[in-house]
């Protein structure tokens, strides 16, 4: 398998899906072959999971279900869409992966944090990020320009607090993966975080290939 896998991680309205669209159009601009992916969903059946964990109207699911839902939707993405592309050499960019279950089914909703990092091991096969940034940002912040844009989705309707859960769960996995996680301030301009992601994603691409030719 000689691709590179690229997540973006961070609480909601932190503004990975802006981030990963511009390195997108950078590995675009560079004819660099690239899949843009995103969880929960990416494939058809991820999807119509999707669409059962975000809606507002399912206030009743309970913890153990969300935990099963995310770890089935990535699953079936695992293995119909991000691995077909690794080994196919490209480099796969996801808005969302593992890391998000751990923060946000592990920490936030209080639930067994080892049992989550198990059911996502089994549903990933182990697959791991390569390099995964991590966009910080308080979540009054994150709430308010989720509401400058569009409705709030089940997940993004939960009480601050728990929000609050999400953002240190980051953190802390962040302090654990140091050398796999690049921690970077979701307030500052795009084009600054850009210019962050950019350095370092080309530094990365260039000991990956490197590493290949060996």
């Amino acid at each position: 398998m000689n691709g590179l896998f690229v997540t973006f991680e961070g609480p909601d309205g932190s503004g990975k899906s802006t981030q990963i669209e511009k390195l997108a159009g950078y590995l675009e601009k560079k004819k660099l072959p690239y899949l843009w992916t995103h969880e929960p969903g990416g494939t058809a059946i991820s999807n119509k999971i999707r669409t059962l964990l975000l809606d507002p109207d399912h206030q009743e699911m309970e913890s153990e279900t969300e935990i099963l839902l995310y770890a089935a939707s990535r699953a079936q993405h695992v293995r119909e869409k991000i691995m077909p592309a690794l080994e196919q050499g490209k480099i796969v960019l996801c808005d969302r992966f593992a890391d998000a279950s751990i923060a946000y089914q592990g920490y936030g909703l209080g639930q067994n944090v080892e049992k989550v990092r198990e059911i996502n091991h089994f549903a990933t096969g182990g697959l791991v990020p390569d390099r995964s940034y991590f966009l910080d940002l308080s979540p009054e912040a994150g709430r308010q320009r989720m509401l400058n844009r569009s409705e709030l989705d089940r997940i993004e309707q939960k009480q601050l607090a728990y929000h609050e859960r999400v953002r240190r769960a980051f953190r802390l996995l962040y302090e654990e993966n140091r050398k796999r996680i690049c921690l970077l301030n979701g307030e500052e301009e795009k084009e600054t975080l850009f210019s962050k992601i950019q350095s370092d994603f080309t530094q990365l691409w260039i000991r990956h290939q490197k590493e290949s030719e060996v």
